[in-house]
């Protein structure tokens, strides 16, 4: 890569960092940054392009194993009704999130995993609803805190920066002429991205927010994470793969429930 391409990238990467650390908080509720200017970098029409494509490919390969759970399934209904109830506080996040075509399915599997692609594509896996013996309020933080990641489009913030830092040149391209099978190659499986530190705080924070605008309790943040913490213990858990733990974790919940407690509260008294 040369001189230029270097100093672009560095610029590029540096301007994020500034633009993410101005505090916010919209009609009460947590205080985050702004959105990573780096997102901007990749269009985010072609990354939600990518995670439908891939969202489809992982249905198709749940229903040939006759593994995608039926729309009347009890646990499928769950999900959907969970998922309800907090979608319409996410353009709070990202105005986009009310055009976004949102899916929830369920995937049979022991797997103790979650996620939502960009574009609002959201899968559970049975194994976390049957093995952590979840609540509704815990299931809420845990659509919740993948919602936000899709939500402060943390996946188009990876692929842009693997994008700048792997292609160099050809990352221009990307950025004014949107190149999908670049995108696409580059971002891989999204499954696979690894999140910062930053993205998760942030996903938990926004997590909680939008359960506790629903009507679910926000400290059922705390009971899922000494869930996922025992047990770890016993088996290694796909959700820790991407969703890195910390001693810190629980604390920094605690910390911010300040934020959404009354909101919560006033959600529990309207819904009687």
């Amino acid at each position: 890569m040369g001189r230029f391409w270097k100093s672009f990238v560095a610029l590029a990467l540096a301007g994020c960092v500034g633009l993410g650390t101005i505090a916010m908080a919209q009609d009460g509720g947590v205080k985050i940054g702004n959105p990573s200017f780096l997102r901007n970098f990749v269009s985010a029409d072609k990354v939600e392009g990518v995670g439908e494509q891939q969202y489809g490919q992982i249905l198709a390969q749940a229903r040939q194993r006759r593994a995608l759970l039926p729309d009347d399934h009890p646990e499928v209904v769950r999900l959907r009704r969970i998922f309800a109830d907090l979608q319409p506080h996410s353009p709070k996040f990202n105005p986009r999130a009310k055009d976004w075509k949102w899916e929830v399915n369920l995937i049979n599997s022991r797997q103790i995993n979650a996620f939502c692609m960009p574009g609002g594509k959201i899968a559970f896996f049975t194994g976390i609803l049957s093995q952590l013996k979840l609540t509704d309020d815990e299931v809420a933080m845990i659509m919740g805190h993948e919602i936000a990641h899709a939500l402060r489009e943390h996946a188009r913030e990876r692929m842009a920066k693997q994008t700048l830092t792997n292609v160099g040149a050809l990352a221009v391209g990307v950025l004014v002429g949107g190149n999908v099978g670049e995108i696409a190659r580059v971002g891989g499986g999204l499954l696979g991205l690894k999140f910062s530190r930053d993205d998760e705080r942030e996903a938990d924070l926004i997590g909680m927010e939008l359960a506790a605008r629903a009507g679910y309790d926000p400290r059922a943040g705390i009971t899922l994470w000494e869930k996922m913490s025992r047990a770890s213990q016993g088996q290694p858990l796909e959700w820790f793969s991407t969703h890195p733990s910390s001693t810190s974790r629980i604390d920094a919940i605690k910390a911010n429930l300040k934020d959404v407690m009354p909101i919560y509260e006033a959600a529990k008294t309207k819904r009687g």
